[in-house]
């Protein structure tokens, strides 16, 4: 018996060592470790909630085993044979509290809700525009002002706004870049719009959140954010390749498929973004009138 004990013990340690890094990996790029502002707010807002949370779910947890404890079958001499009476300071303790925090939490989240909205813009320099196009299992970035795209990596500048168009070209999916900002739905025929910003450089990672399809695990892509004049440099290089998402391109990039690096298009077909949302408002995505 003890050696069976000891070697289920054995087997149990490299999965309890994994899980813990898999906590600290989540912990590390998760909202937790927020990078931008919107994600700073939403990890101060949920950490307040909670906080308040543990005062309604705090009593309830300490008194419900103390109670079956002291009431427990076995404890004669404490039968609870309770005299009903009406009390004004008993129905004040169930009513006010409970209300007070419902109508604080309800001020605080309407007031915190309006300064995160994903379509309101952050203030500072002008944002960098970005077009995100969802497809099986893939993010397609274009950059409208600059007339290149890439394909599951965004370079953003570090310290200034951006503002993504999301639309998709397939099903529906969700936007999810946790240390940066909430998930934000993108739907065939439909945009809609999330505002972000990196305080720093660094990687972050993003992915999809709506599952898909038997490749939805792989869909994630990579938010770079780098120094202005790195982007600038970025923004040079990447309009001097020499690929061109056109419409034989478009058609092999649109399919379903996972790739194993990410690409980068130097051209892109004019006003690709608002033929795919028409294009999917009524017909499949295969052959957007961009690619005609």
């Amino acid at each position: 018996m003890i050696v069976r004990l000891k070697w289920s013990l054995s087997r149990l340690a490299p999965l309890s060592i994994l899980m813990g890094l898999g906590g600290c990996t989540a912990l590390s790029h998760g909202f937790f470790n927020p990078q931008g502002p919107v994600a700073g707010h939403e990890r101060d807002l949920f950490v307040t909630v909670s906080i308040v949370l543990l005062f309604v779910a705090g009593p309830v947890l300490l008194l419900t085993p103390l109670f079956a404890w002291h009431y427990r079958l076995s404890n004669r001499g404490d039968a609870y044979r309770p005299k009903w009476n009406f009390s004004w300071w008993v129905e004040g303790l169930i009513w006010i509290p409970p209300a007070g925090i419902v109508i604080g939490l309800a001020v605080l989240l309407w007031h915190w809700t309006q300064i995160d909205d994903p379509y309101r813009r952050l203030p500072g320099a002008v944002p960098v525009e970005v077009q995100a196009i969802a497809l099986d299992w893939k993010w397609v970035f274009v950059y409208p002002t600059l007339g290149v795209a890439s394909v599951d990596r965004l370079t953003i500048p570090a310290g200034r706004p951006v503002h993504i168009t999301l639309t998709s070209g397939t099903v529906m999916q969700s936007m999810l870049i946790p240390q940066l900002a909430g998930q934000i739905y993108a739907m065939g025929g439909m945009t809609t719009e999330l505002n972000i910003q990196a305080h720093r450089p660094g990687r972050f990672r993003g992915e999809n959140t709506q599952y898909n399809g038997a490749g939805f695990q792989q869909q994630k892509f990579d938010v770079v954010a780098v120094s202005p004049a790195k982007y600038d440099r970025w923004a040079v290089a990447a309009r001097s390749g020499k690929r061109t998402l056109d419409a034989q391109t478009w058609r092999r990039l649109s399919a379903r498929s996972i790739i194993t690096h990410p690409v980068e298009f130097a051209h892109v077909t004019p006003n690709l973004f608002e033929h795919i949302v028409a294009a999917t408002g009524g017909m499949t995505h295969s052959s957007p009138k961009a690619a005609r």
